[in-house]
C-alpha cells in the first residue's frame, strides 16, 4: 500500500514528466505505461529515440491475463523483486524465474548454451496463457521467439526489453515480427526496472479499468 507521502512524491514526479515531455503520440492506454517507464528510469529516450512499441492487442491481452491470475515468467530474479506485491497477491499471479536453479546451470553447460536460454526452455509449460517478461538477456528473448514460432510456447503477452550491446536491439527487432502480443522498445536501452515498470503499469490500468 502506497503511503500518503509516497503517493505525493509519485504524483509530483508524474507531473514533472508531463511538463517536460510536452507532447507525444502514444494513446491513452499506452502513455501511462511509457510514463511509468520514464518515472522508473528518469530517461525520456523511451518516449523518443528508444521509443516503446506496442502490438495492437498487447495491453488488453496483458490486462486480461493478469486479471485471470496468470503466471509471470521472468529471465532474472531482480524483476519479481520490483513488482508490486499487493497486485500479485490480489490477482493471484505467480512469478517464475528458473535462472538460478542448479538444474538450469547443468543443462546449459551440457548444451553449451546460456542459462537464460535454457531457463526459458524449461518454463514452456508455465508460459501457457502467461506473461513472459525479459529485461536483461537477449538470448532469453530470442529463445522465447523461437519457441513461439515452433508452437512450443503460447504466452498471452511477451514484454521484451533486454538491455545491452550484444543482440539486445536485434532481439527486440525480431520480437516486433511475431503475431503474439508484445511490448518492446527500440535500441540498446532496457533492463529490469523497465520490464517491471511495464507490468506494474499494466496492473494499475487493470485496477482502473471498468
Amino acid at each position: 500500500m502506497q503511503t500518503r507521502q509516497g503517493q505525493s512524491i509519485e504524483d509530483a514526479s508524474m507531473s514533472i514528466i508531463e511538463d517536460e515531455i510536452v507532447s507525444h503520440d502514444y494513446d491513452t492506454w499506452e502513455w501511462p505505461i511509457v510514463r511509468r517507464i520514464i518515472h522508473s528510469t528518469a530517461d525520456f529516450d523511451f518516449a523518443r529515440d528508444n521509443r516503446v512499441i506496442f502490438h495492437d492487442d498487447a495491453i488488453q491481452s496483458g490486462i486480461k491475463s493478469l486479471n485471470n491470475g496468470c503466471n509471470i515468467i521472468t529471465d532474472v530474479n531482480g524483476i519479481p523483486g520490483l513488482l508490486n506485491k499487493r497486485n500479485l497477491a490480489d490477482f493471484g499471479n505467480n512469478t517464475i524465474c528458473k535462472i538460478s536453479d542448479d538444474k538450469i546451470a547443468n543443462l546449459a553447460k551440457k548444451a553449451n548454451s546460456t542459462r537464460a536460454r535454457v531457463s526459458m526452455q524449461q518454463s514452456a509449460a508455465e508460459m501457457e496463457n502467461g506473461v513472459v517478461v525479459i529485461g536483461n538477456a537477449p538470448t532469453a528473448l530470442l529463445e522465447v521467439i523461437s519457441m513461439i514460432h515452433q508452437n512450443e510456447a503460447r504466452p498471452s503477452l511477451v514484454v521484451g526489453v533486454p538491455v545491452g550491446f550484444i543482440q539486445a536491439a536485434e532481439s527486440k527487432a525480431e520480437l516486433e515480427k511475431i503475431q503474439v502480443p508484445y511490448i518492446t522498445n527500440r535500441g540498446r536501452k532496457g533492463g529490469s526496472p523497465v520490464a517491471a515498470a511495464i507490468i506494474n503499469a499494466l496492473f494499475k490500468l487493470l485496477r482502473s479499468s471498468p
